[in-house]
């Protein structure tokens, strides 16, 4: 017998499939992270293609298949795909927090309720624009991990429980650690850092938007290499999640840090050198030909000397010239 069923869901990824159809990953309220087709929807005509879009929450209909379900109907609940992806701080963000919610779902069909709520709020909230998408984004990605049983600790010790605040911090210990635990190679994060966190961990919002920038970018620094930690892989939309005060250079996609701009300009002159390199090889082994030939010619034609080649004294200045930078 079919089993239909209906439930709230969030779409996390839309991928394609054939020529008009799309396979959609949820993260649903009852039924855990479920993967569906969607027939038709790619369609000019498709009743219900643009509510199957990320960051969309939605209800929908499916009907239970061996190993992907189908969507039969879908109805919006919260459309805000149209205003985070109109911001691009808010897009990349967003983009963040779904992949991390998948990663953190990956059982499919496993409840997870608490998960899909957090997400819920966390989209909302960056659709209606309430606080700086960064401090969105970290406030989700630590109430997630705890979530899922990795819950920091930013005041006392993680290891033993002494009483804090402490200075050192730890990834494999779990967050902040006394003197007595600290690991070598710990972090050493500002007081005021930490402080940050915690807000972000509990809700403190009038804390979390009157911090500093730099101590924004310090603990998001933090939350990314602990929720890498964790969960044993690279999150990779984070590399383009743009953060308050980033400096965007003329060639430089926008979110990516001093570092990321230093390898640029490190790969892009070292792109350079191996141009002007093999510019001027290929200068030196044409000039060696060319004397070659024209000592083959002096000893043929006897004393006769051979006449300028401006030409071919243009195309080796022209060679030699270093090769502009590649474009981005």
């Amino acid at each position: 017998m079919p089993v239909i069923y209906r439930d709230e869901a969030i779409v996390l990824r839309a991928q394609k499939l054939g020529e008009a159809d799309r396979i959609v990953t949820l993260l649903t309220r009852e039924h855990g992270q479920v993967r569906a087709v969607a027939k038709g929807v790619r369609k000019t005509m498709s009743r219900f293609g643009a509510r199957l879009e990320p960051f969309m929450l939605i209800d929908v209909q499916l009907y239970e298949g061996r190993s992907l379900d189908t969507v039969t109907q879908v109805e919006t609940i919260g459309p805000y795909g149209l205003a985070i992806v109109a911001d691009y701080a808010r897009y990349t963000a967003a983009t963040a927090m779904l992949e991390t919610a998948e990663r953190l779902t990956e059982t499919e069909r496993e409840p997870a309720l608490q998960q899909f709520l957090l997400l819920a709020g966390g989209l909302r909230t960056l659709a209606q624009n309430l606080h700086e998408p960064g401090l969105v984004l970290d406030a989700y990605l630590i109430r997630s991990l705890a979530v899922a049983g990795w819950a920091p600790s930013f005041t006392d010790c993680a290891r033993c429980g002494q009483t804090g605040p402490h200075r050192a911090f730890s990834l494999a210990m779990g967050g902040a650690v006394c003197p007595s635990c600290r690991p070598p190679g710990s972090a050493a994060p500002h007081p005021e850092t930490l402080q940050l966190l915690s807000a972000l961990l509990t809700g403190d919002w009038t804390s979390a938007d009157a911090s500093e920038a730099r101590r924004r970018r310090e603990a998001s620094g933090l939350v990314a290499a602990y929720l890498q930690w964790h969960v044993e892989r690279r999150v990779r939309s984070l590399r383009w999640v743009e953060r308050e005060g980033d400096q965007l250079g003329p060639d430089l996609p926008r979110g990516r840090s001093e570092a990321g701009a230093r390898s640029v300009a490190g790969a892009r002159n070292e792109t350079g050198a191996r141009n002007e390199t093999g510019a001027r090889n290929e200068a030196r082994a044409g000039s060696e030909a060319r004397a070659g030939s024209e000592a083959r010619q002096r000893s043929e034609a006897g004393a006769r000397k051979p006449g300028l080649d401006v030409a071919a004294i243009e195309r080796a200045q022209a060679a030699v010239a270093p090769a502009d930078p590649p474009g981005w």
